[in-house]
């Protein structure tokens, strides 16, 4: 009896060893017998570094229709003045969560030790809908029609080396026109550009939505072309993640990406492919949270594109820091498989699926 008892307290210890361990492990928990991770025992908070904009429609729809609640996890929005300040927040982690979009000075920030990932697409154009794309000014229409009829016309970017510039560049070279044949007028403000063309002050600029859809219904310019002619994979934006939250905080981070990733095929199935029984109430979600509030407007614009499994076009990313480099706004070398972490996304998919077009 006694040797019995002996090994029922062994049995007893081995198994509170394996639970401790089992606790102390942070990889992610089995997901449930439907497919699904089980909620996390305690509330999380992921604090989300959004300003309001159009490409951070994921971020607002999984809220508003509970993805995030789903897992137990309480998002909170912050708002900084630019990416000077946001950055470091999200590099110590006192950010989870936030968007970046492409420039010189975005990569020379991580080249000087700003540590952030790229953990997700968060902007790219539709095809044949851009939402950020070039427009030609009404009463050129029928001068301007084809690519090589830039030749000599002023030009409205932005800004100098980042993606609008990398986009502007990219049309030059599609329609065989050099840099000293067209003006490049700096132009920060896309409101600014509505202005000039209406005293006919530029010709054509790369703008932005509403703004595009605006112009063309007030008849001050129309599309001209679309940016997936030349460009079919510029990625504008990314989600970006603290490296905190992709290793310390994996099993609230893993179901993060899967909450945010419903909420992106959500709006994909309404804007890219016409689902009708949720375009309603995918369209308030983005009146109710952005900047753009007229819901019949939202039926017309050109919309960022979300790609419905998350994965951002890599190659193009680095094609664009490429470009900086040449252009001299960048003179240290990045370790893109460092940056560049999708093991979020792959193993939300693995959790909700593969979208299927």
């Amino acid at each position: 009896m006694k040797k019995l008892a002996w090994l029922i307290v062994l049995l007893i210890g081995l198994i509170g060893l394996v639970s401790c361990q089992n606790t102390d492990n942070h990889s992610t928990p089995p997901p449930s017998n439907d497919g699904e991770l089980p909620p996390l025992e305690e509330t999380a908070k992921v604090v989300i570094a959004e300003d309001g904009s159009a490409s951070g429609a994921g971020f607002y729809i999984a809220k508003d229709k509970g993805y995030y609640e789903k897992y137990n996890i309480e998002v909170e929005f912050a708002t900084f003045g630019n990416s000077d300040e946001m950055l470091p927040a999200v590099a110590s982690g006192e950010v989870d969560v936030a968007g970046g979009i492409s420039s010189a000075s975005f990569f020379n920030s991580i080249a000087q030790g700003i540590d952030v990932r790229f953990i997700a697409d968060k902007g790219h154009n539709n095809e044949g809908s851009s939402y950020f794309s070039f427009v030609v000014r009404e009463d050129l229409q029928d001068e301007i029609k084809d690519y090589s009829d830039i030749k000599g016309k002023k030009i409205a970017v932005s800004t100098q080396n980042a993606v609008d510039d990398y986009i502007y560049n990219e049309m030059l070279k599609h329609a065989g026109v050099s840099p000293e044949d067209v003006e490049f007028v700096l132009m920060s403000d896309f409101g600014n550009m509505m202005s000039a063309m209406g005293n006919q002050q530029i010709d054509l600029a790369l703008q932005i939505e509403p703004l595009i859809t605006q112009g063309e219904n007030q008849n001050i310019h129309q599309r001209f072309g679309d940016t997936t002619d030349f460009a079919p994979e510029a990625q504008i934006a990314m989600v970006l993640g603290s490296p905190n939250f992709l290793t310390e905080r994996r099993d609230v981070a893993v179901r993060f990406m899967a909450a945010y990733l419903e909420a992106v095929r959500d709006y994909h199935d309404v804007f890219v492919k016409g689902n009708d029984d949720e375009e309603e109430e995918i369209i308030a979600i983005m009146a109710k949270n952005t900047a753009l509030k007229d819901e019949e407007l939202w039926k017309q614009v050109g919309v960022t594109g979300l790609n419905p499994n998350g994965y951002i076009f890599e190659e193009d990313v680095e094609k664009q820091y490429e470009f900086y480099k040449e252009n001299g706004a960048i003179q240290t070398e990045l370790d893109f498989d460092q940056i560049i972490d999708m093991s979020l996304v792959e193993e939300a998919i693995e959790i909700i699926g593969t979208y299927e077009e």
